[in-house]
């Protein structure tokens, strides 16, 4: 039985300040947490610990378009709808080029 996600990767979204973004995949997290840095946005988890393992229903790690990343509560992200094409392939390329 597959674990159910709110939020899968490579989807666009926004945080709650209007920053743009995208979910970052499970595979590609690990990479990315030792390339970027974190960039406490008000809404992400900041216990300690807390964020090791992201279980994409209440934590998501999210790579933002300035080049951080954050592990953001759900309630203060949502879908991007209306992101534009620039920005939507803007986001995709950075992911692409982090990961790999």
């Amino acid at each position: 039985m597959a674990a159910k996600k709110l939020f899968e990767g490579g989807e666009t979204v926004t945080a709650f300040t209007g920053h743009a973004g995208i979910v970052i995949p499970e595979t590609a997290l690990s990479i990315i947490r030792g390339r970027c840095r974190e960039g406490k946005r008000p809404g992400h988890y900041f216990a300690p610990g807390c964020c090791d393992h992201p279980d994409y229903v209440m934590q998501i790690p999210v790579l933002f378009e300035d080049g951080t990343f954050d592990v953001m509560r759900a309630m203060n992200i949502r879908r991007a709808e209306r992101l534009s094409r620039e920005k939507t392939a803007h986001l995709q390329t950075l992911m692409a080029d982090l990961a790999a």
